[in-house]
């Protein structure tokens, strides 16, 4: 009986303990946002996604991710891409990538539009494609109906030659380019943007190109735009390369084509590795690995600022991991945390577009390539597009590596936004919201800025006083369904985001209120966008 009593008593205890007695304990964090001046603008559509040219045939690692996602066999009649597009109201889409080199417009010509074979002598293993005026038609038409932003992405290898291994030499030959833009403005399709050439810039991806010859390529078909374009308000922009950077290959770009050609210099980035990488999840919560990115964003910013101070950056292509992205990685909740942190930190540097590989296709489409179905990534665009407006300030923060903070003026409204990352799976924060103002005040009267002291000096009101309103915030928490980090199913404030039963309507994604002098409470391996709509910035006024 004794031993029954003592048993009945140890499973009470258990019952009441701490279900993870290894659990930490929240640690405090601060971070201090400077309202009083923009470090950085970006362009009002910074979100940007891909189509990109892939045939079904693409395959890496034993996969072939891309199906029916391409440029020329995409269903565009499906239930819910129209409406994916519309839920931005005004996405950017870029159409290019890899094979945009071996596309032959089908306009000028009675020769039969043939599609991307599998060669082996081919770049990339593939023969010239061809797009057809029937096709584009199409995809204008839904471009029209879904009010996309267009950047296309030209052919810059038309006319060359392979003369050793990837080096390609010879002049461009732009007539297929010239009757192709010429057909486009004769049936009033609007291009906001024409991209020269696809990952051919200093040691090149498949294929390269000497960057004086580019310069003066890029030089004639600036010309082609101006002659065809009459007026100029109605030119598009002319964005080059669409490489990766190398900055002595963009300076002499830049040099080569002179003021005014080049509107922004396009770079990719895929800062994770390749698809068969097993150390990709380590990576995406690795600090030091993600702030190895700021170097490129840096240095681009420098080579403009001393060579090219007529154009801007973009980011015209980051898929993360390259050769398709990883199944049960870039599709997932995990992937959401490098995503958004790359949006965060190119922004800092001036970055006016980001697009992400892809809207459609591989593994890391914002949409399922087989169901349409969003993935989470798709969710975290949608939160940046409607909250992040494009005004960057700059931050400081009292907290270990693990926490990542980004903060703009709000979008549509004053104030300002703050996003939120946590990359350590095991410690959460208390995260009190200082603002910089109010710092500086506290410091020329002696004060001492504490630790975890919470918002008692931290918001200035934008009223005489503050009303019931100005006392609360708005905050979008993004977690892992289940806590499975590798789950394709993204929580908002524990609520899972899927689609309706209609399999078209996005859920609403309505924030939870918080008082405003009170800590952001951030889980371990979670994000949040905290909207401060009563924050002093004078720089969103």
């Amino acid at each position: 009986m004794a031993a029954r009593h003592l048993l009945l008593l140890l499973a009470l205890v258990c019952l009441h303990a701490p279900h993870q007695a290894s659990a930490q304990q929240p640690e405090e964090a601060t971070v201090i946002v400077k309202g009083s001046a923009k470090i950085a603008q970006t362009d009002v559509n910074y979100i940007c996604a891909t189509i990109d040219w892939w045939p079904p045939e693409k395959c890496n690692y034993n996969q072939c991710p891309w199906g029916q996602s391409s440029i020329l066999n995409l269903d565009l009649d499906h239930p819910f891409l129209a409406q994916a597009i519309q839920e931005f109201h005004n996405l950017r889409i870029r159409l290019g990538g890899s094979l945009q080199d071996r596309v032959v417009y089908g306009v000028g010509t009675n020769s039969p539009c043939s599609p991307f074979t599998n060669v082996s002598n081919g770049l990339f293993g593939f023969s010239a494609g061809c797009l057809s005026m029937d096709r584009w038609d199409k995809l204008n038409d839904l471009f029209q109906k879904t009010g996309a932003v267009i950047t296309f992405g030209l052919n810059a290898l038309h006319g060359r030659y392979n003369v050793q291994r990837s080096f390609w030499a010879g002049k461009w030959n732009s007539t297929n380019t010239y009757d192709f833009v010429k057909y486009t403005i004769s049936k009033g399709y609007p291009i906001d943007s024409w991209e020269f050439g696809n990952e051919l810039s200093g040691h090149g991806t498949g294929a390269r190109v000497d960057a004086k010859l580019y310069g003066k390529d890029v030089t004639e078909l600036k010309s082609i735009l101006r002659q065809l374009y009459r007026t100029p308000l109605s030119q598009p922009l002319l964005l080059a390369p669409g490489g990766f950077f190398d900055q002595q290959w963009y300076t002499q770009l830049l040099q080569t084509s002179g003021h005014g050609v080049v509107n922004a210099l396009t770079h990719h980035i895929y800062n994770l590795g390749g698809g068969d990488d097993v150390h990709l999840m380590r990576k995406i919560v690795d600090p030091k690995y993600l702030d190895r990115a700021e170097d490129t964003y840096r240095d681009m910013q420098l080579t403009l600022q001393r060579h090219g101070t007529w154009a801007s950056s973009w980011v015209s292509e980051s898929g993360g991991v390259f050769n398709n992205g990883r199944q049960l990685v870039s599709n997932t909740f995990m992937n959401s945390i490098w995503y958004l942190d790359q949006l965060g930190m190119a922004s800092k540097y001036n970055t006016k577009v980001f697009c992400r590989q892809t809207l459609i296709g591989g593994n890391y489409g914002l949409l399922d390539t087989q169901t349409f179905l969003p993935n989470p990534d798709y969710y975290s665009a949608l939160l940046w597009h409607r909250l992040m407006g494009n005004g960057v300030l700059s931050v400081d923060i009292n907290a270990p590596r693990k926490l990542r903070a980004y903060a703009h003026c709000s979008k549509r409204h004053k104030g300002i936004t703050i996003l939120l990352i946590n990359l350590s799976n095991s410690t959460g924060y208390n995260v009190n919201l200082q603002n910089d103002l109010n710092v500086s005040v506290e410091r020329r009267s002696g004060g001492h800025r504490r630790r975890g002291g919470g918002l008692r000096r931290a918001v200035s009101w934008l009223g005489s006083k503050p009303s019931s309103e100005s006392t609360k915030r708005d905050e979008y928490h993004l977690t892992a369904k289940d806590g499975d980090h590798q789950s394709r199913t993204m929580l908002l404030n524990g609520v899972p985001l899927e689609l309706g039963e209609d399999g078209t309507s996005v859920p609403a994604m309505n924030p939870v209120p918080a008082a405003v002098d009170s800590p952001v409470h951030l889980a371990p391996t979670s994000i949040a966008f905290v909207v401060l709509p009563r924050f002093e910035a004078k720089a969103c006024s």
